[in-house]
């Protein structure tokens, strides 16, 4: 069935990788109400870029490579069989998929939420997968464009919330979160079955190990606050994203007072 575009909630987040991006998917894909699309830009990112990446010609091969399309289908009408009556359309952006020359008007047509991590966790993370990275690819420049985009048209920051948050108090930030977002707080975020779902990406083998056994968001580790050390070539670039971490770090949710 399809639902009348003006009726949904379309929430984009923006996030860079290594983040509780996919984790944040689980929570909003767990609501009865909702549907979700796993990095839309992906396929036309790799497509424009050339970039090489895990799985590049699987995910180009099973993805949507015109961004005016993806554009059109984040937009239009919800058609999934499994939730005919869904009134929320979750997406899961990464900010480096949003190349120059892509057309960004259409952020201003949804609720956007911004996903922050320091970025030292994010390369400390992010090179157990895959070694070659540059500050563009974990987007924390896009993210500060973006951001800036839509502060500029609310008159005021958007919500923003710190991965580091979450997993500490889930209901509270999910719930400072959807009350941001102008959608109710459900319980079902708080959990769900482990496993693959049909919305993750094809790229999901190399990336979503850890996410495909959890169950919900998991307590804090001891060492969750530990610092970093990064070889210097990684320390460069995290260096260079923390102003724009921290920027954003100051408009960082807090959870109500009565969770």
């Amino acid at each position: 069935m399809t639902n009348d575009p003006q009726d949904i909630a379309r929430i984009a987040m923006w996030s860079g990788p290594r983040n509780i991006s996919t984790a944040m998917m689980r929570a909003f894909e767990n609501r009865p109400d909702c549907v979700v699309w796993d990095e839309p830009f992906y396929a036309a990112e790799l497509t424009r870029s050339g970039r090489d990446h895990p799985m590049r010609n699987e995910v180009i091969a099973a993805g949507e490579t015109d961004p005016a399309r993806v554009v059109a289908r984040l937009l239009g009408p919800l058609e999934d069989p499994d939730k005919p009556g869904a009134t929320v359309f979750y997406q899961k952006h990464m900010t480096h998929h949003m190349l120059d020359g892509f057309d960004r008007s259409w952020i201003e047509r949804v609720r956007n939420a911004f996903l922050i991590r320091d970025p030292a966790r994010v390369l400390a993370s992010y090179t157990r997968a895959w070694s070659d990275v540059t500050l563009a690819d974990i987007g924390y420049v896009q993210q500060s464009e973006i951001f800036d985009r839509i502060a500029d048209r609310l008159g005021h920051a958007p919500p923003v919330l710190e991965s580091s948050d979450v997993p500490a108090n889930p209901r509270g930030m999910l719930a400072a979160l959807c009350g941001a977002l102008e959608i109710p707080f459900r319980e079902e975020m708080l959990s769900w079955p482990a496993g693959r779902r049909k919305s993750d990406g094809v790229w999901a083998p190399v990336w979503y190990a850890a996410v495909e056994q959890s169950t919900g968001f998991a307590a804090p580790k001891p060492d969750a606050v530990a610092p970093v050390t990064l070889p210097p070539a990684l320390q460069r670039i995290a260096d260079a994203a923390r102003p724009h971490y921290e920027r954003l770090a100051r408009f960082r949710l807090t959870a109500p007072a009565s969770n």
